[in-house]
């Protein structure tokens, strides 16, 4: 298995900038699962959504192949840290009431994760994968964010970024699926935040690596006019969170 690392070289402004997801997810999911004694957060990358499990459940273990991540993860009583990958996470049979995975599906070998997932659950146990896309805030904000994503890093988005565009919608999925409400993500920010959350993207590293320069730099101004307002002003950010969970019927036959 090769681990594709998009994210390790900026690890710590990832922490910082990427969005929370809301209590009322977890919620619903801790609701779901038979029990609330453990749960497993697979490719858990700053820890975002291990923290907010622990909220629900009494432990979390929560992986990541990448050790720089795993590094600057949200420490909490409650969460486990360890690197391991999402296809062979080192976690006993039947010792997850939940598993998690948040915006990374698309970068596991699939086939073997559902595997995993099915022998790590319970019987009757949930797995729930999600994925959000671009955010929404003023048009003219979209706008300018828009063309950095399209026209000036588009190039640079890895293969696997088109999933999170089609919302993981067409994957096919081994379990029995549930039908989840609608859950979203938001964020008050200034606009120094939001040129950070940019220079987070994968594709913006990756431009900026392959050209030696900034691709954000190149629609600041733009944004800083878009803004309408101070830097210093908070605008809210939005994300709609596309959300599949489906139950385990027991391990796949050995």
């Amino acid at each position: 298995m090769v681990f594709r690392d998009h994210f390790s070289g900026h690890a710590s402004a990832y922490a910082l900038f990427r969005p929370d997801y809301p209590d009322d997810l977890f919620d619903y999911l801790a609701q779901l699962a038979p029990s609330r004694r453990r749960a497993w957060d697979a490719a858990t990358g700053n820890g975002q959504a291990a923290v907010a499990l622990a909220r629900v459940f009494e432990r979390v273990v929560a992986t990541d192949a990448s050790l720089q991540q795993i590094s600057n993860a949200r420490e909490h009583p409650r969460v486990a840290y360890a690197v391991a990958a999402a296809e062979d996470p080192g976690l006993a049979d039947a010792s997850a009431d939940l598993v998690t995975v948040a915006q990374s599906l698309h970068w596991f070998e699939r086939e073997r994760f559902w595997s995993e997932g099915r022998r790590v659950l319970v019987r009757g146990g949930v797995l729930a994968f999600w994925a959000y896309g671009l955010f929404h805030m003023t048009p003219e904000v979209e706008a300018v964010v828009g063309r950095l994503y399209t026209d000036i890093v588009g190039e640079y988005w890895p293969p696997e970024r088109g999933e999170i565009e089609r919302g993981y919608a067409h994957i096919p999925f081994p379990l029995s699926e549930e039908s989840p409400p609608a859950f979203h993500m938001q964020k008050d920010w200034t606009l120094p935040d939001l040129l950070g959350y940019l220079r987070t993207w994968s594709a913006t590293r990756r431009y900026a690596a392959a050209r030696g320069e900034d691709p954000v730099a190149l629609v600041e101004a733009d944004l800083a006019k878009a803004w309408g307002g101070p830097p210093s002003a908070t605008r809210r950010a939005r994300w709609p969170i596309q959300l599949r969970v489906g139950r385990n019927p027991g391990p796949l036959p050995r």
